[in-house]
């Protein structure tokens, strides 16, 4: 379990904190499972607070795009998304992020648990992509919002990990996408 972590400038970040905001807007909006009504809401609750905690917020939510930035998780959004560029892996984890941190942390820790999650299987049924673009702002429209100025440069940095190599084939390689997430590619018809 992730509480805190250390940003690329050595600052302790809080995750707990983001986690609330989080679970907060997504318990107003009970029934919603639209991630961009979540990532709105989590960011007019930000905006009542000070721009101290609007920057920790910022933090938070790159501390955990850095700890989900894993091959195993990008090769599961590929298989889901039908593709998936730096961009996309990006947005990918943003709507990983917007499902609440129960959910987070089985998936980062098993990618392959996506394939038990209905928001999943409603997507492999219907064709449609999983992303959470509006994830990856909340922190800045919060801050725009309280107060009238974009998030200050250097508010926060992301030093990714390295790649995991033995992760290192093409996602098109079904045989191999069937042996390593065998759930999610049987959803997804391989």
């Amino acid at each position: 379990m992730l509480r805190t972590m250390e940003s690329a400038n050595g600052r302790e970040v809080d995750i707990r904190g983001f986690w609330q905001l989080i679970e907060e807007a997504r318990r107003e909006l009970t029934g919603v499972g639209d991630g961009a009504a979540v990532a709105t809401r989590a960011s007019g609750i930000l905006a009542r607070r000070g721009a101290a905690e609007i920057i920790a917020a910022q933090r938070g939510l790159w501390a955990l795009m850095a700890r989900s930035y894993r091959s195993p998780l990008w090769a599961a959004a590929y298989m889901i998304n039908g593709g998936c560029s730096d961009d996309g892996f990006d947005y990918f984890r943003g709507w990983l992020i917007l499902q609440g941190r129960e959910t987070y942390e089985r998936v980062v820790a098993d990618p392959d648990a996506l394939a038990e999650l209905p928001q999943v299987r409603a997507a492999a049924a219907h064709g449609s992509d999983l992303e959470g673009e509006d994830a990856l702002s909340i922190a800045w429209r919060a801050h725009i919002s309280a107060t009238g100025a974009e998030l200050p440069p250097r508010s926060f940095s992301v030093r990714y990990p390295e790649l995991d190599q033995a992760w290192n084939f093409d996602f098109d390689d079904m045989g191999e996408m069937r042996r390593r997430l065998p759930r999610l590619a049987a959803l997804y018809g391989g």
